[in-house]
């Protein structure tokens, strides 16, 4: 599953790194790629991903195999990353005259999958449209779109699904817009309000019931290397990511590719 959103802020990789963590709280294996060279995702998983550290350019560039570089989550049992450092960002530019380019980190989840199992690959994207985000789409069976109830909140969406569909048509014919998630939700404004009512009418059967409302926990969980359930796992934004978690679990697992 492929968490993407090439809008920023809206809570895309807050939700990637709680959604995985809930899974695996439930007893499911995890394995989450950040693919964001900001590597916000293994900050909040604290995992090491500074500057030379092994991790999702070796894979995508050097084709070093994924489980030579994935490390355990130390405060989630049955968590495993893939981290992202800076030095990702100049992976746009190295796999440009790449052969295959596209299809880099499929192939490596292909190697993978013949000798390990998880439950749920969850891969986190950054809010662009490139060679990065390109692959995550390509590799993916789902997709997850976080969308915060805030004024333009379907802006950048209807470039993301053009792209969706490019993919399908060419790269990727099982890749399928499976979740919309509501996020940064304060039900004390008509405009959250209103704007959850228009996803909803936009994707009536993509979103989940469950939203995840604007929580200072959930804020300060990163800064700690920490997701919000780690973090403060009683507070009401941990607690809405476990019911989230829930219903992607409840439509059934999709195999490994």
């Amino acid at each position: 599953m492929v968490v993407a959103n090439q809008k920023g802020g809206v809570g895309k990789t807050t939700t990637a790194v709680n959604i995985a963590a809930a899974l695996a709280e439930g007893g499911l294996r995890v394995l989450v790629i950040d693919v964001d060279p900001q590597g916000n995702a293994s900050t909040a998983l604290n995992v090491p991903h500074e500057e030379g550290t092994i991790g999702t350019y070796e894979v995508l560039v050097d084709q070093l195999p994924i489980i030579d570089a994935v490390m355990r989550c130390p405060e989630v049992p049955g968590l495993w990353v893939l981290p992202a450092s800076i030095d990702l960002a100049g992976a746009e530019i190295g796999l440009v005259a790449a052969v295959s380019r596209e299809t880099r980190l499929r192939t490596a989840l292909h190697h993978f999958f013949r000798d390990y199992y998880v439950d749920y690959v969850i891969i986190d994207c950054p809010p662009s449209l490139g060679l990065l985000t390109l692959n995550a789409l390509v590799a993916a069976q789902e997709l997850l779109i976080p969308i915060q109830c805030e004024y333009y909140a379907l802006e950048g969406v209807t470039q993301l699904l053009r792209t969706i569909d490019l993919v399908k048509g060419r790269l990727n014919d099982d890749l399928t817009l499976s979740t919309v998630l509501l996020t940064m939700f304060d039900a004390r404004t008509n405009l959250a309000n209103q704007v959850a009512q228009e996803v909803r009418t936009h994707f009536e059967r993509e979103t989940l019931e469950t939203v995840i409302p604007r929580s200072v926990r959930i804020a300060e969980a990163p800064s700690f290397g920490q997701t919000v359930l780690t973090y403060h796992y009683s507070s009401v934004g941990a607690q809405a990511y476990v019911r989230a978690a829930e219903e992607i679990a409840a439509r059934g697992v999709t195999p490994t590719i």
